[in-house]
């Protein structure tokens, strides 16, 4: 993602990799975004409680030559897009308002996903998978449920595809990969050593691996030839709910529909056996 696209976006995906005191300027900044843009610097620093050289390093490590820029860029961001500030479900939140932060959450997830996916890698990924002999997806936890979902999607329009959601078992199937394969590694944080370790293996045997996460600059990324970049709004009930996975439900219904397009002959055909034969076993 470029930096420059979208400030507070940005921040989001390479917050795992900054220190303690970069993360509270970063915090800071997520949380008040429209007074951000007319403190000072001195200002930031009090309220997040950093030295004035911590504010510089933040504004540095994000790829700006400083302060004034990352100010002048924030404010072009805020002005294009208001930020929605994003609450949480509190103790004590009634029915109606977490019903109206989890939708909103979910909303948020996908219009900043449409955002920090880009679209060349999007591109090289699809022509990737079309030409592919076998297509992994590996994930575990609640990315795991997305690497099943992914699983049916492109073997129901005639891809072989498979969803590996053990640990042994990645590795097992990474080595045996061949130059032409697929591996398409799923984990929101981007911090899961095992399936880290399974793209590495990949790659090694000749794969194609894609890191499927919502952070650019994280140890799944670092492994992968091509990142597709997700999004999920930070929450600390995040990795329960359908927000960490949304994004890359969509992603992936993305994926296989560009994929079904490049042969339709073929997707349609595959697609109404198994329906037939599905809705035969039903009635």
């Amino acid at each position: 993602m470029n930096q420059r696209a979208n400030t507070l976006l940005h921040i989001e995906s390479i917050y795992p990799t900054l220190t303690p005191a970069e993360r509270r300027v970063a915090d800071e900044v997520v949380r008040n975004p429209h007074h951000v843009v007319h403190w000072s610097i001195t200002e930031l620093a009090k309220r997040a409680g950093v030295s004035d050289a911590t504010v510089v390093k933040f504004c540095k490590r994000l790829g700006y030559k400083g302060f004034q820029e990352f100010k002048i860029l924030l404010a072009q961001d805020v002005a294009v897009r208001p930020f929605l500030a994003q609450g949480e479900v509190e103790p004590g939140n009634d029915v109606r308002t977490i019903k109206e932060k989890i939708f909103q959450a979910n909303i948020t997830a996908l219009q900043n996903t449409v955002q920090v996916l880009d679209d060349e890698a999007l591109e090289a990924a699809v022509e990737a998978l079309v030409k592919a002999r076998e297509i992994h997806f590996y994930g575990l936890g609640p990315s795991g449920i997305a690497a099943l979902d992914a699983e049916q999607k492109f073997s129901r329009i005639g891809r072989r595809a498979s969803a590996v959601v053990d640990t042994h078992m990645q590795i097992t199937r990474a080595v045996m990969l061949q130059p032409g394969d697929v591996v398409i590694g799923i984990s929101a944080s981007g911090d899961t050593s095992e399936i880290a370790a399974a793209l590495r293996a990949a790659r090694q045997s000749g794969a194609l691996a894609i890191a499927l996460t919502n952070h650019s600059w994280s140890r799944v990324a670092k492994e992968a030839d091509l990142v597709l970049l997700t999004y999920t709004p930070w929450n600390r009930f995040t990795k329960g709910l359908i927000a960490s996975r949304i994004s890359q439900f969509t992603t992936i219904d993305a994926l296989s529909m560009a994929v079904a397009s490049f042969d339709v002959s073929r997707s349609q055909e595959v697609l109404e056996k198994t329906t037939e034969i599905l809705a035969r076993r039903i009635t």
